[in-house]
Protein backbone atom coordinates (compact mmCIF):
# COMPACT_ATOMS: atom_id res chain seq x y z
CA UNK A 1 0.00 0.00 0.00
CA UNK A 2 1.34 3.30 -0.67
CA UNK A 3 1.36 6.42 2.22
CA UNK A 4 0.81 9.84 1.61
CA UNK A 5 3.07 12.40 3.05
CA UNK A 6 0.92 13.04 5.87
CA UNK A 7 0.27 9.16 7.06
CA UNK A 8 4.15 8.52 6.90
CA UNK A 9 4.27 11.44 9.12
CA UNK A 10 1.80 9.51 11.40
CA UNK A 11 3.50 6.07 11.17
CA UNK A 12 7.09 7.90 12.13
CA UNK A 13 5.84 9.55 15.30
CA UNK A 14 3.82 6.78 15.94
CA UNK A 15 7.02 4.59 15.52
CA UNK A 16 9.09 6.75 18.11
CA UNK A 17 6.67 6.81 20.29
CA UNK A 18 5.73 2.80 20.70
CA UNK A 19 9.47 2.80 20.67
CA UNK A 20 9.90 4.87 23.95
CA UNK A 21 6.27 4.52 25.66
CA UNK A 22 5.62 1.03 24.32
CA UNK A 23 2.24 -0.15 22.79
CA UNK A 24 0.02 0.38 25.64
CA UNK A 25 1.51 3.54 27.14
CA UNK A 26 0.56 5.33 24.02
CA UNK A 27 -2.59 6.36 23.28
CA UNK A 28 -3.65 7.75 19.74
CA UNK A 29 -3.97 11.07 21.65
CA UNK A 30 -0.20 11.11 22.18
CA UNK A 31 0.01 10.50 18.82
CA UNK A 32 -1.80 13.09 17.36
CA UNK A 33 -0.55 15.63 19.51
CA UNK A 34 2.99 14.96 18.59
CA UNK A 35 2.50 14.41 14.77
CA UNK A 36 0.37 18.20 15.16
CA UNK A 37 -2.87 16.35 13.91
CA UNK A 38 -6.28 16.01 14.64
CA UNK A 39 -6.97 12.76 16.50
CA UNK A 40 -10.15 12.42 13.81
CA UNK A 41 -7.08 12.33 11.18
CA UNK A 42 -5.44 9.25 12.28
CA UNK A 43 -8.98 7.78 12.69
CA UNK A 44 -9.73 8.54 9.34
CA UNK A 45 -6.34 7.47 8.13
CA UNK A 46 -6.03 3.83 9.94
CA UNK A 47 -9.18 3.53 11.94
CA UNK A 48 -7.32 2.33 15.33
CA UNK A 49 -4.08 1.84 17.31
CA UNK A 50 -4.35 -1.36 15.98
CA UNK A 51 -4.52 -0.90 12.72
CA UNK A 52 -1.80 1.96 12.77
CA UNK A 53 0.59 -0.25 14.09
CA UNK A 54 -0.15 -3.16 11.56
CA UNK A 55 0.62 -0.38 8.89
CA UNK A 56 4.06 0.04 10.24
CA UNK A 57 4.99 -3.59 10.09
CA UNK A 58 3.55 -3.36 6.68
CA UNK A 59 5.37 -0.68 6.13
CA UNK A 60 8.77 -1.93 7.74
CA UNK A 61 7.92 -5.76 6.24
CA UNK A 62 7.77 -4.33 2.55
CA UNK A 63 10.86 -2.12 2.85
CA UNK A 64 12.79 -5.17 4.83
CA UNK A 65 11.60 -8.08 1.73
CA UNK A 66 12.07 -5.77 -1.19
CA UNK A 67 15.85 -5.59 -0.06
CA UNK A 68 16.57 -9.37 0.55
CA UNK A 69 14.28 -10.14 -2.53
CA UNK A 70 15.86 -8.00 -4.81
CA UNK A 71 19.20 -9.40 -3.19
CA UNK A 72 18.56 -12.65 -3.91
CA UNK A 73 17.68 -12.16 -7.33
CA UNK A 74 20.91 -10.40 -8.39
CA UNK A 75 22.70 -12.91 -10.47
CA UNK A 76 26.27 -10.75 -11.01
CA UNK A 77 27.24 -11.55 -7.50
CA UNK A 78 28.39 -14.60 -5.86
CA UNK A 79 26.46 -16.23 -2.85
CA UNK A 80 29.10 -15.14 -0.68
CA UNK A 81 28.85 -11.56 -2.17
CA UNK A 82 25.52 -11.86 -1.75
CA UNK A 83 25.27 -12.51 2.26
CA UNK A 84 27.97 -9.95 2.92
CA UNK A 85 25.53 -7.11 1.40
CA UNK A 86 23.04 -9.19 3.29
CA UNK A 87 24.99 -8.50 6.21
CA UNK A 88 25.78 -5.01 5.68
CA UNK A 89 21.94 -4.53 5.39
CA UNK A 90 21.26 -5.68 8.31
CA UNK A 91 23.52 -3.96 10.46
CA UNK A 92 22.49 -0.68 8.45
CA UNK A 93 18.77 -1.56 9.20
CA UNK A 94 19.76 -2.15 12.95
CA UNK A 95 21.46 0.65 13.46
CA UNK A 96 19.31 3.61 10.90
CA UNK A 97 16.29 2.69 12.80
CA UNK A 98 16.55 1.92 16.14
CA UNK A 99 12.99 2.80 17.00
CA UNK A 100 11.30 0.00 15.08
CA UNK A 101 13.81 -2.83 16.27
CA UNK A 102 13.32 -1.26 19.82
CA UNK A 103 9.78 -1.71 19.21
CA UNK A 104 10.40 -5.73 18.08
CA UNK A 105 12.45 -6.33 21.18
CA UNK A 106 10.47 -4.82 23.79
CA UNK A 107 7.96 -7.24 22.62
CA UNK A 108 10.07 -10.10 22.78
CA UNK A 109 11.60 -9.41 25.85
CA UNK A 110 8.37 -8.32 27.63
CA UNK A 111 6.61 -10.77 30.10
CA UNK A 112 3.20 -9.65 28.90
CA UNK A 113 2.88 -9.72 25.12
CA UNK A 114 0.93 -8.01 22.75
CA UNK A 115 -0.61 -10.44 20.64
CA UNK A 116 -1.34 -8.67 17.84
CA UNK A 117 2.61 -7.14 17.78
CA UNK A 118 3.63 -10.71 18.64
CA UNK A 119 2.07 -11.97 15.19
CA UNK A 120 3.63 -9.47 13.13
CA UNK A 121 6.95 -10.12 14.28
CA UNK A 122 6.50 -13.54 13.72
CA UNK A 123 5.76 -13.03 10.43
CA UNK A 124 8.26 -10.61 9.51
CA UNK A 125 10.92 -13.05 10.83
CA UNK A 126 9.31 -16.19 8.47
CA UNK A 127 8.88 -14.19 5.91
CA UNK A 128 12.48 -13.15 5.59
CA UNK A 129 13.91 -16.37 6.72
CA UNK A 130 12.51 -18.16 4.10
CA UNK A 131 14.54 -15.58 1.50
CA UNK A 132 17.74 -16.05 3.40
CA UNK A 133 17.12 -19.89 3.28
CA UNK A 134 17.03 -19.55 -0.88
CA UNK A 135 19.89 -17.22 -0.62
CA UNK A 136 21.86 -20.55 1.24
CA UNK A 137 20.38 -22.55 -0.79
CA UNK A 138 21.33 -21.04 -3.80
CA UNK A 139 25.47 -21.17 -2.44
CA UNK A 140 24.97 -24.45 -1.64
CA UNK A 141 23.80 -25.72 -5.12
CA UNK A 142 27.08 -23.73 -6.31
CA UNK A 143 29.61 -25.76 -4.14
CA UNK A 144 30.30 -22.76 -2.04
CA UNK A 145 28.44 -23.00 1.21
CA UNK A 146 28.69 -25.98 3.48
CA UNK A 147 25.61 -28.40 3.80
CA UNK A 148 24.92 -28.55 7.20
CA UNK A 149 24.04 -24.92 7.73
CA UNK A 150 21.54 -24.18 10.63
CA UNK A 151 19.86 -21.05 9.23
CA UNK A 152 17.43 -20.07 11.77
CA UNK A 153 20.98 -20.30 14.52
CA UNK A 154 23.09 -18.21 11.67
CA UNK A 155 20.29 -15.78 12.31
CA UNK A 156 20.01 -15.75 15.11
CA UNK A 157 24.08 -15.42 15.45
CA UNK A 158 23.75 -12.19 13.31
CA UNK A 159 20.64 -10.56 14.88
CA UNK A 160 21.81 -11.11 17.61
CA UNK A 161 25.28 -9.67 17.65
CA UNK A 162 23.94 -6.66 16.13
CA UNK A 163 21.00 -5.44 18.58
CA UNK A 164 23.95 -6.86 21.28
CA UNK A 165 26.30 -4.46 20.11
CA UNK A 166 23.39 -1.69 19.81
CA UNK A 167 22.13 -2.04 23.73
CA UNK A 168 25.80 -2.15 24.65
CA UNK A 169 27.22 0.80 22.31
CA UNK A 170 28.12 2.70 25.68
CA UNK A 171 30.04 -0.05 27.27
CA UNK A 172 31.78 -0.85 24.06
CA UNK A 173 33.03 2.72 23.76
CA UNK A 174 34.23 3.00 26.76
CA UNK A 175 36.07 -0.52 26.62
CA UNK A 176 37.46 0.36 23.54
CA UNK A 177 38.79 3.76 24.95
CA UNK A 178 36.79 5.44 21.67
CA UNK A 179 34.94 9.02 24.49
CA UNK A 180 36.81 11.15 22.04
CA UNK A 181 34.69 10.22 19.13
CA UNK A 182 30.99 11.76 18.58
CA UNK A 183 27.84 9.75 18.22
CA UNK A 184 28.20 10.10 14.02
CA UNK A 185 32.02 9.11 14.50
CA UNK A 186 31.15 5.93 16.82
CA UNK A 187 28.38 4.66 14.76
CA UNK A 188 30.31 4.61 11.60
CA UNK A 189 33.00 3.03 13.50
CA UNK A 190 30.78 0.32 14.92
CA UNK A 191 29.26 -0.47 11.84
CA UNK A 192 32.74 -0.62 10.37
CA UNK A 193 33.83 -3.41 12.96
CA UNK A 194 30.43 -4.99 13.40
CA UNK A 195 30.47 -5.68 9.30
CA UNK A 196 34.00 -6.93 9.58
CA UNK A 197 34.04 -9.41 12.17
CA UNK A 198 30.44 -10.49 10.79
CA UNK A 199 31.71 -11.07 7.81
CA UNK A 200 34.88 -13.24 9.05
CA UNK A 201 33.14 -14.94 11.28
CA UNK A 202 29.92 -16.30 8.91
CA UNK A 203 32.85 -16.83 5.90
CA UNK A 204 34.62 -19.65 8.27
CA UNK A 205 31.49 -20.94 9.71
CA UNK A 206 29.28 -21.59 6.39
CA UNK A 207 31.75 -21.59 3.85
CA UNK A 208 33.40 -24.71 2.37
CA UNK A 209 36.95 -22.56 2.39
CA UNK A 210 37.62 -22.94 5.70
CA UNK A 211 35.36 -26.02 6.67
CA UNK A 212 37.54 -29.10 7.76
CA UNK A 213 35.44 -32.26 8.21
CA UNK A 214 35.92 -34.41 11.51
Amino acid sequence: MEYNAKQLQIIEVAERLFSQKGFAGTSVRDIAQEADVNVSMISYYFGSKEKLIEALFQLRMTESSTRLETLVMTSELSALQKFNVFIDSVIDRLMGNQCFHNIMLREQLSSERTPIITEYIRGLKLRNLELIKRMIHEGQEAGEFRKDINVSLMTTTLYGTVNYAIASKDFYKKLNELDHLNDEEFQQHLRGELSHHLKNLFKSTITNEHHIQN
